[in-house]
């Protein structure tokens, strides 16, 4: 049984259905059937002119009115938080996950996260290192059509792609040469190509060609059941999203996958007389050690000069690149030299070609549209991805005394962030501007203000993997220490995240756990 369909979980359908195994996976959501489903309406026919009613979605801030009925209802799908600490929950019930709105960023983790205690002492390594996960990057790029540029770098490991040579604009030029002068490197980025790049076009197309995938939508599953004797997870309860009809599925082998919070949410609640803490908890490390990575939007917003007035010409604006971890760094890797006064690192997103915000440009009147259009298409932009250090104290706990529209109690979310994530802010809002002034920009706007945790969409941790089964949820396998037909294979396994985007390390974390799990069956051990 696979409980989850986007990115683990669709891996997981994927590599097990090729090995012969017959899966039975439940879907909160609707199977979408995307030609049917669908319609093009311009926005004038809109209640709210596509911006979506008010207060509908307080903590989605990329839901619109155009796929309003794509993302979780938080009336249907509260959750609680310290008053003065709110969390930012985003979530899909639909099939596909969350993939069926990605930002298809692809970076693989490199030693400097699987290792991180053994570079600078904090917290706590992986199971795993970048060698043993390597060979499942090398064949998860491929099915994505990963495109970027292999740079040697040992915090930004080269990978199986798409060579992307595409010609840099002037502006960008510019800006790269400048951020290297600096020592800081850039590339280009590294996405998913095709349409769409989802699970539902990507991976369970090709699982349910084999015949052994069965998809039941709309089973926003309660608890698993676990058998008295053995401890062993034996099947799971059900809730029909429509009727509030109940069931219970029996399965032999069970993978959750529904995403960070919802994954660590069923584990538990499946609460037994063999797992009264919830369910493979006997570490009590279950909902602990949240985290994420933290967002700085528009970081630095600049424009080019030579682009003003409405000389913003093709070859002059235009394109976008990335800037890895570039602090914190080995000598002999690509980066900055110096000691700083945080942990970790950060990386930017930049791109060219965008115009100023209203805001920024300091006037308002007819002085504002002048001024618009006179930096129209001229800006250059830059956002920031800090390492958030994961702690104990950030956690996640059942809230008995709140109950979601089908009766189950919701998770209690506390994450705040800390002394080295906004020292980490700083630093990057000080970089970004002396690159942008370094290649001749005009700096209009600056700011070190990291978005509310859980904003990124990049929730991790709370189900940890680990070598030592008293801090640890999962082994290195993703498979629970202390029920063994039991595997979580989403972000909730991550023992540290980087600041890369972790979609391509949880699919190819959840192509190794499937394929041992198959040999395990093969084996007659699971």
């Amino acid at each position: 049984m696979i409980i989850g369909s986007g990115a683990g979980g669709g891996m997981a359908a994927w590599a097990l259905t090729r090995l012969g195994v017959k899966c039975l996976m439940l879907e909160a959501g609707p199977v979408v059937d995307w030609e049917a489903d669908r319609k093009l309406v311009s926005a004038y026919d809109l209640p709210f002119r596509g911006l979506g009613k008010p207060g509908r979605f307080p903590h989605i801030t990329q839901a619109g009115e155009f796929d309003a009925n794509m993302w979780a209802d938080e009336q249907q799908n509260p959750y609680t938080y310290p008053k003065d600490d709110p969390y930012y929950w985003v979530r899909i019930r639909a099939l596909g996950g969350k993939t069926l709105r990605w930002g298809r960023a692809s970076w693989r983790l490199s030693d400097y996260e699987f290792k991180c205690k053994d570079h600078d002492g904090e917290g706590d390594n992986w199971p795993v290192s970048y060698q043993d996960l390597a060979p499942f990057y090398d064949r998860v790029e491929p099915i994505l059509r990963v495109s970027g540029r292999n740079e040697g770098w040992g915090q930004m490991p080269d990978g199986k792609l798409l060579a992307d040579e595409s010609r840099d604009s002037e502006s960008i030029a510019r800006f790269r040469e400048a951020a290297g002068k600096l020592g800081v490197p850039t590339t280009k980025p590294r996405r998913a190509t095709g349409t769409l790049a989802a699970s539902t076009n990507l991976l369970l197309p090709d699982a349910m060609a084999t015949g052994k995938l069965t998809i039941v939508g709309n089973a926003v599953v309660r608890e698993l059941s676990v058998d008295a004797n053995t401890g062993l997870v034996n099947g799971a309860h059900y809730v029909d999203r429509r009727s509030g009809q109940e069931f219970h599925v029996p399965a032999k082998r069970v993978i959750v996958s529904a995403s960070t919070l919802e994954s660590t949410r069923l584990l538990l609640n499946s609460r037994s007389p063999r797992h009264a803490a919830g369910l493979g908890n006997s570490s009590g490390v279950l909902g602990h050690y949240l985290f994420d990575q933290f967002y700085i939007k528009g970081v630095v917003s600049a424009v080019v000069p030579q682009a003003r007035g409405g000389r913003a010409s093709r070859t002059m604006m235009g394109g976008a690149g990335y800037i890895p971890r570039f602090v914190n760094v080995k000598a002999g890797d690509k980066g900055v030299a110096g000691k700083r006064d945080f942990l970790r690192g950060y990386a930017y997103d930049f791109s060219s070609g965008g115009t100023p915000g209203v805001g920024q440009l300091g006037t308002w009147g007819e002085p504002m549209w002048k001024a618009l259009a006179d930096v129209r298409g001229a800006g250059f932009g830059m956002t920031t991805m800090g390492e958030v250090l994961p702690k104990r104290e950030n956690h996640v706990r059942i809230n008995p005394d709140v109950k979601d529209a089908w009766g189950i109690p919701v998770l209690h979310i506390q994450q705040k962030y800390g002394e080295n994530e906004f020292k980490m802010a700083k630093h990057s809002e000080e970089m970004a501007v002396a690159m942008c002034k370094a290649a001749g920009f005009e700096v209009v706007a600056s700011h070190a203000q990291m978005v509310p945790p859980g904003e990124s969409i990049h929730e991790l941790g709370t189900c940890r993997m680990g070598a030592d089964a008293k801090r640890s949820v999962l082994n290195g396998w993703n498979q629970s220490h202390d029920v063994k037909n039991l595997f979580v294979v989403d972000g909730s396994a991550f023992v540290s995240g980087g600041s890369q985007n972790p979609t391509l390390t949880l699919m190819a974390l959840a192509l190794r756990a499937s394929e041992y799990l198959a040999e395990g069956m093969k084996r007659g051990e699971l």
